[in-house]
């Protein structure tokens, strides 16, 4: 099976060298009778009707056209039909197949009054009266018959090609889709990667910098306080770690990627503690009894609101600020409010990459067709405002 669609598929991708290699066979077949015979005349005519055939499939416009002239000439020097006279058909077929529409029409209209021409000349060059009449007309049927079978074949292998050329090219756009799909697949998994990763680091930075800073200036009074602090820099960076690691093996193929559980509303008390030991007054409410709970997904973004939220309120709201979490469960879904009474993200001065916490924020509360608001506070301070909804988008 394999070696016959080898050669299969050299015979379609190599027209040419299959043609060639037909017109020298029949070159050779209905060529040399003739010269036995001392007819060279009908040699030449023979061969000039053959050997258009090697263009036949990669050519078929000239091929049909010499063809046509040969007969042409045939005609006027009333020779007698020659055997290479087979190519008729042939070219017939092979530029209704392989050819342009017009072209395909043209060799129809010819061989049908190249039918007419041959019995007209057969039946000028005879003696005989009626009867050669009738024959004439039969002869015309079958030639008409013979171009007829041979273009209507050779039509159909052109709207055979042009749906196989069609199902090509939609296998091919297909291929294109898929190709497109994955990349973008793989551009929202970076995308998410990329947030998750944003997170986590500006998080773990902004505590481990809190502290570093509080590490220098208590080691000198309070060394008691400074053990501390480098003790939340290293539970702190622990954690980061953890959470790289966790992150990165996503983008690796074998099994042995972790699959730690993303965390959720439940793990809100350990991110609170984690700021509080760094040195954040913060203040947390929850009111009201969820519907029903939430996606994890959705959870997901609810927390990484408040992580990011209480990250700007330590990187800009200065020494001293106090902040306040409230959440509160509603019938469509879940309020989360995060203030801070310090000097807000508009104290500072843009840097690269600015404002890409709240960009982020933006995109995970989207993909849950939730709302999200964030600003200076009136007196004071910075507030951001986020709703999460039941359903998921």
């Amino acid at each position: 099976m394999d070696r016959r669609h080898a050669i299969y598929s050299w015979f379609r991708d190599n027209p040419f060298k299959v043609d060639l290699a037909a017109a020298a066979l029949l070159f050779l077949l209905l060529g040399p009778v003739y010269l036995f015979a001392e007819r060279p005349v009908l040699f030449l005519i023979s061969a000039a009707l053959v050997l258009p055939l090697a263009w036949r499939r990669t050519r078929p416009v000239p091929a049909a056209a010499a063809v046509v002239l040969v007969c042409l000439v045939q005609w006027a020097l009333a020779e007698q039909p020659v055997a290479g006279q087979l190519a008729v058909p042939l070219i017939i077929y092979a530029t209704a197949a392989y050819g342009p529409v017009w072209a395909s029409r043209s060799v129809l209209v010819l061989g049908l009054l190249g039918g007419v021409m041959l019995t007209t000349r057969l039946s000028m060059s005879s003696s005989s009266g009626i009867m050669d009449l009738t024959i004439g007309a039969v002869y015309t049927v079958l030639i008409w018959m013979l171009v007829l079978v041979s273009w209507t074949l050779g039509d159909l292998t052109r709207v055979r090609r042009l749906q196989l050329q069609a199902l090509e090219d939609r296998t091919r756009r297909l291929e294109i889709e898929q190709q497109q799909e994955r990349q973008l697949a793989a551009a929202d998994e970076r995308s998410h990667i990329a947030r998750e990763m944003h997170d986590i680091v500006a998080h773990s930075l902004s505590v481990i910098i809190t502290q570093a800073d509080g590490a220098r200036y208590a080691a000198a009074a309070k060394p008691e306080l400074a053990t501390q602090a480098l003790a939340t820099i290293a539970a702190t960076g622990r954690d980061s770690l953890g959470e790289m690691r966790r992150l990165l093996g996503i983008l690796r193929s074998d099994d042995a990627a972790p699959t730690r559980p993303q965390p959720g509303l439940a793990d809100l008390d350990e991110l609170l503690l984690g700021f509080r030991a760094a040195g954040l007054q913060l203040a947390f409410e929850q009111s009201g009894t969820p519907r029903r709970r939430l996606p994890a997904g959705a959870e997901l973004t609810a927390y990484r609101v408040i992580q990011e939220a209480l990250t700007n309120v330590i990187k800009h709201a200065g020494p001293r600020a106090r902040a306040g979490v409230a959440l509160e469960w509603q019938n469509r879904g879940l309020q989360v409010d995060v203030h801070d009474d310090g000097r807000g993200a508009a104290a500072d001065p843009p840097a690269d990459g600015a404002g890409n916490g709240l960009r982020g924020m933006g995109e995970r509360i989207s993909l849950y067709d939730g709302s999200l608001t964030a600003g200076p506070a009136t007196g004071g301070g910075f507030h951001v405002s986020a709703f999460v909804p039941y359903s998921e988008a």
